[in-house]
């Protein structure tokens, strides 16, 4: 795994190992991005500030990082992905530009103050087939970590029901493989 494109272009990331996670390919990863550089409805990556929930590696939120990002939050309840997220935030130099926190993303509460938000640019990649977008979705917004018109994308199995979620709006939806890409918009 490796950050495919900005500032820390190439730079190698630690890989799950043995840990039970998934992380986004580095494919996928490029032709998300590209998308959010050319799509007139998605958020300037420079500046931005970034929420990577089911954080895993830490892979999306430090290539949004390294293409111009402002902060990144990383929220990751797996301790050993912890361990990863933190030894790449350190790989890359990112450690005054992102906070972590240990918490289930589905019951998040009222957003801290340290963590830099609210968030305009939020990743949503579960588990595969447990449900766990929806309720997500419906953390962010009820604790208030979505600047407004924020844009979400969510990561999902194609064979997966679409989040009904009546405060996010869907743009575009992209499939990978086995892997279907949306990107969603806050209308809260």
């Amino acid at each position: 795994m490796r950050i495919v494109g900005g500032a820390w272009r190439g730079k190698r990331l630690e890989g799950p190992g043995d840990t039970p996670i998934r992380p986004t390919t580095d494919r996928v990863r490029e032709a998300l991005f590209n998308i959010l550089n050319h799509a007139d409805w998605a958020p300037p990556l420079e500046g931005a500030r970034v929420l990577d929930l089911f954080a895993g590696t830490g892979a999306l939120g430090l290539e949004a990082l390294s293409r111009g990002a402002k902060r990144a939050c990383f929220v990751e309840n797996n301790f050993q992905s912890r361990a990863i997220i933190r030894r790449n935030i350190e790989t890359c130099g990112a450690i005054g530009t992102t906070k972590m926190l240990s918490r289930s993303v589905t019951r998040l509460e009222d957003i801290p103050v340290m963590t830099g938000g609210p968030f305009n640019l939020v990743f949503v990649d579960p588990p595969y087939r447990q449900g766990l977008i929806e309720p997500a979705l419906t953390s962010i917004h009820e604790g208030g970590w979505l600047a407004e018109n924020a844009l979400v994308i969510t990561e999902r199995d194609p064979r997966e029901d679409a989040p009904r979620t009546p405060e996010f709006t869907s743009h575009d939806e992209r499939r990978y493989g086995d892997i279907l890409i949306a990107f969603l918009s806050y209308e809260g």
